[in-house]
């Protein structure tokens, strides 16, 4: 009989799994670190052993069963606090130890018969390990290996060899350390927690969430409900570049102060502020802000629906890149810039270069990696509709020009 050791972190926000939160909240992240934690426990709870224990990092939760015993991690790197692990669980029979991000473990492989070996080491595809198993505590087995590299697990395999160990070597797993690898386990694996959780979360993603991702230089596209990609909401490299030479001739028909709805990572709010004149950006995601103060420019975390400043007395009003059809309701949105702007201002919309289309059915965001998000109202537009709706908002068309494949229209009260 053997020593089960559970090495895991508390499953808490912003403190477990962050390399999941490029696409996953930090409380999404942290709940599929428990689901997986879960499994992780329920599989080896399943496997006979002599006692169970779990090396823990932080603090115990409803997730711990009760018949495992509790010792706290100690050590400065993640090689010392693994022996301190092997110490701390020893009561003379064997352990072996495994990690929390290996969901997919089973009691069949907790059990493999390691007799005639001193060692027993399981690899995982990304160059760790998930298990290793030691007959009694052996500090220079451990202290010093390189951790989280690459090449982790063939290091620490070196290591054993080195100190004359015969290792044993169980099959090769798949952490869950990625986004990628959240998808693969739970595709492979449907029956386990963490499985069923990561089929409700890609399913659930808010569109800002995944917006603010793909600020971040997450692949990340818009689509129709039907699946098929919409390009013109998709140029995230084109939002994050500098204004480009159809920017800067939509921009010379700007009076200021300026107000660019939908600001996104700030391009537009930058280029006016490098010409001198007067803008703000607004927009409802904080990393479009973020990214756009960044750069110089002044922006604000605000819907346009909600109170803005210098209602009434903006020279300009900018609806670029398709924002448009921010909410699926182009009427009201351009009755609402219409109030922005002073008498003699101006809304600039860019629309979409086919004048026929009108489609208000809403857009959906979608990940490489299958995340998608809730159907999100939106409206793309040519410029019969958005005309239409103009008039029926009470602006005028003064102005309609087309570059480099997009299209824009001018209005006035």
């Amino acid at each position: 009989m053997t020593t089960l050791i559970v090495i895991a972190k508390e499953p808490r926000p912003g403190k477990v799994k962050t390399r999941l939160q490029s696409e996953f909240t930090p409380k999404e992240a942290a709940a599929l670190a428990r689901a997986s934690l879960s499994d992780t426990l329920a599989a080896v709870s399943a496997t006979p052993a002599q006692r169970y224990v779990v090396a823990l990092d932080g603090e115990t939760g409803p997730w711990l069963p009760d018949h495992y015993a509790v010792v706290t991690q100690r050590g400065n790197g993640l090689d010392e606090r693994l022996a301190g692990a092997f110490e701390d669980a020893y009561d003379g029979s064997p352990m072996l130890l495994v990690g929390m991000d290996t969901p997919q473990l089973t009691p069949a492989l907790l059990g493999a018969d390691w007799d005639g070996h001193d060692a027993v080491l399981g690899l995982t595809e990304d160059g760790g390990y998930w298990c290793l198993g030691l007959r009694a505590p052996d500090r220079w087995a451990l202290v010093g290996v390189p951790m989280s590299t690459d090449h982790t697990g063939r290091d620490q395999l070196i290591r054993l060899q080195a100190l004359g160990y015969k290792v044993k070597l169980l099959p090769t797993l798949r952490d869950m350390d990625t986004p990628v690898d959240a998808a693969v386990i739970a595709a492979a694996y449907p029956e386990l927690r963490v499985s069923r959780l990561h089929r409700r979360l890609q399913t659930s993603a808010h569109p800002t969430l995944l917006f603010e991702r793909a600020l971040d230089g997450v692949e990340v596209v818009a689509t129709g409900t039907d699946g098929r990609m919409v390009p013109s909401l998709s140029e995230v490299d084109r939002w994050t570049a500098p204004a480009d030479e159809a920017d800067r001739l939509a921009l010379s028909r700007c009076e200021g102060p300026v107000l660019d709805i939908g600001c996104g990572p700030g391009r537009i709010v930058t280029a006016l502020a490098e010409q001198g004149i007067a803008a703000l950006g607004v927009d409802i995601s904080e990393q479009a802000v973020r990214l756009t103060t960044k750069r110089g420019a002044p922006a604000l975390l605000r819907p346009v629906e909600a109170a803005l400043p210098g209602e009434g007395r903006w020279g300009s009003v900018l609806l670029m890149d398709g924002n448009i059809g921010i909410g699926g309701r182009p009427e009201s949105l351009l009755r609402r810039c219409a109030e922005l702007i002073r008498p003699d201002g101006i809304v600039l919309v860019e629309v979409d270069p086919d004048d026929d289309l009108d489609d208000t059915h809403p857009i959906v965001l979608r990940t490489t990696t299958g995340r998608r998000s809730h159907p999100l109202p939106w409206a793309r537009l040519g410029t019969r509709a958005v005309l239409r709706h103009a008039y029926a908002a009470g602006l005028h068309p003064t102005e309609d020009w087309r570059t480099n494949h997009r299209a824009f229209l001018t209005f006035r009260r």
